[in-house]
């Protein structure tokens, strides 16, 4: 092969990545929003929890599928590993679709929902065990492999931003009668890019890039867990994630309260929380940006010990602020930008969504130098720790629907973000090189 097929082969695959990274965003962030649906349901009773029960078990599969998929990207490689992902996509999608029918006797919608919620997290655990370490591969580690995995993040940050927007323009005013009937356009688009991915990705040739470095007679005499700094790193990733999700999801609850314990808004509350949910992803967007644009000047642990610093100290802010204090604020509508009056502490954390944009790369990236070899493995186990996403926010609402409230749930994230800043700081050091790798 010369050196321009391999060149273009790399495009192509680096291209198909970025695509897959919009589709687990879109399909992930579809939980959060939609669960202000099942918060009104006579059955979860306004349950800030059980609302977050979708999210949940979306983020449940990556316990139960994080070893597997590292296992399955070794075996059958990255190509099928990402088809077979896609296929259960599109059937955990279809059956969500499936919960808006009341024909469906004998089976409670949310039950049906949650259901396909946890298959969906399958598909996207799935394909999140694939693009991360394959872009890392492709850019070469370090900085490089940084950089490319920010731009990828950058795809996923825009799907994550119109997902919650579109399902709360969907849902409007929420009544007693509202129903996941009632976002049934998100869910047919959902469908209609994972037939199009499926049908286009069985034709593109992607090479794995580890072809030629592990091979069936490559010999695992350790594994990824030997690594002081992959298991920190496995732990930060596991609360990053809870982090990443419970800052926006429990803010769209917030807002979209009309009850004493929310913000107030009673006109279009759900729309309103939507779209500033969304303008958090949209911050994480514009902040993947950046952080790709500099990510081959500045190094992983610099980014990391300044953005959660910056996050620390913004969650602390909205905390002691409290909801009294109102303030106007841009809102993405999805079209442009809307001023609406907010609490102060929903500006500030949404502002958390700019610090937020560039964690997972950088953990991902400093958990995973110098692993050479173990790297799939290490992949796999990355995305069982995923599962932070569902328990932390779970804790999180939890304490929400307490008698402390929205605001001092966020204690949550907060602590996360302490023991982040102390990754970077300290636990990010490979202190076990004497470990071989190739």
């Amino acid at each position: 092969m010369t050196q321009q097929q391999k060149k273009n082969g790399s495009i192509i695959a680096i291209i198909t990545m970025m695509f897959l990274y919009a589709m687990i965003a879109f399909v992930t962030n579809l939980a959060a929003p939609i669960g202000v649906v099942m918060k009104n349901d006579p059955e979860v009773g306004g349950s800030n929890f059980l609302a977050m029960m979708g999210n949940f078990m979306n983020f449940l599969a990556y316990f139960f599928m994080g070893i597997p998929a590292g296992k399955m990207l070794t075996k059958i490689g990255y190509k099928k590993t990402a088809l077979f992902g896609i296929l259960c996509g599109f059937i955990g999608v279809l059956v969500q679709f499936l919960s808006g029918f009341e024909a469906l006797e004998g089976y409670s919608d949310n039950t049906i929902y949650l259901l396909g919620a946890f298959i969906s997290g399958v598909s996207v655990c799935l394909l999140n065990t694939v693009v991360n370490p394959m872009l890392n591969l492709i850019g070469g580690g370090g900085k490089r492999g940084n950089q490319l995995n920010m731009i990828g993040g950058t795809f996923n940050s825009l799907a994550a931003t119109f997902t919650p927007m579109l399902v709360g323009a969907l849902i409007g005013e929420l009544t007693k009668e509202s129903d996941f009937a009632d976002v049934n356009l998100v869910l047919y688009i959902a469908m209609a890019v994972f037939a199009a991915a499926f049908i286009v990705l069985t034709f593109i040739p992607i090479k794995d890039p580890e072809i030629g470095k592990i091979t069936k007679d490559t010999k695992f005499e350790h594994s990824p867990w030997k690594f002081r700094h992959f298991v920190l790193g496995a732990i930060g990733i596991f609360i990053y994630v809870g982090i990443e999700v419970g800052i926006p999801g429990t803010l769209n609850f917030y807002l979209s309260d009309t009850t004493a314990k929310g913000a107030g808004l009673l006109a279009n509350a759900a729309a309103i929380g939507g779209m500033v949910a969304g303008t958090y992803w949209l911050l994480m967007l514009v902040g993947r940006i950046i952080g790709g644009a500099i990510a081959s000047k500045v190094s992983s642990k610099a980014m990391m010990i300044v953005v959660t610093i910056i996050g620390m100290a913004l969650i602390l802010c909205a905390m002691f602020i409290g909801k009294d204090t109102q303030t106007s604020m841009p809102v993405f509508t999805g079209s442009g930008f809307a001023m609406e009056t907010v609490p102060l502490s929903a500006l500030l954390l949404v502002l958390c969504g700019l610090c937020t944009s560039v964690m997972w790369s950088c953990v991902f990236n400093l958990a995973t130098e110098g692993l050479g070899k173990y790297t799939a493995a290490a992949s796999g186990i990355f995305m069982m720790m995923v599962v932070g996403g569902g328990v932390l926010p779970l804790i999180q609402n939890a304490i929400a629907d307490s008698s402390l409230g929205y605001m001092i749930s966020y204690i949550v994230p907060l602590i996360g973000l302490a023991y982040l800043c102390f990754y970077a700081l300290v636990g990010c050091k490979n202190v076990n090189t004497d470990i071989p790798v190739e």
